[in-house]
C-alpha cells in the first residue's frame, strides 16, 4: 500500500486497490467466531447498496466501511434497516 489510511484520509486520497486491500485486511483480521453467516452478510449488503446513506463503500450514517461491518455477527445498522 502506498499510503496508510487514517481517520483523517479521503477515499479520494486513496487508489482503489489500497481501499479493497484496507477491507480485506480489515476482515481478514476478525475472528470467525464473530462473523456472521454468508447468507446473512449478503443479505445486508443488499440493503446497503439500496440505501442513500452508502457512499463508495462507507456508510454516511456512522462512517464504516460496510463490508466490515455486514460482516460481523454484532453488526448494526446505523439506520436501524437490518433485522
Amino acid at each position: 500500500m502506498n499510503q496508510r489510511p487514517c481517520k483523517k484520509c479521503l477515499l479520494s486520497e486513496i487508489s482503489s486497490k489500497d481501499y479493497h486491500e484496507i477491507v480485506e485486511n480489515g476482515l481478514n483480521n476478525l475472528k470467525a467466531k464473530d462473523l456472521t453467516d454468508d447468507t446473512n452478510r449478503l443479505k445486508r449488503l443488499s440493503i446497503c447498496k439500496e440505501c442513500d446513506k452508502l457512499n463508495t463503500g462507507t456508510c454516511f450514517a456512522c462512517g464504516c466501511y460496510v463490508e466490515i461491518r455486514a460482516a460481523l455477527k454484532s453488526g448494526k445498522c446505523p439506520e436501524h434497516k437490518w433485522n
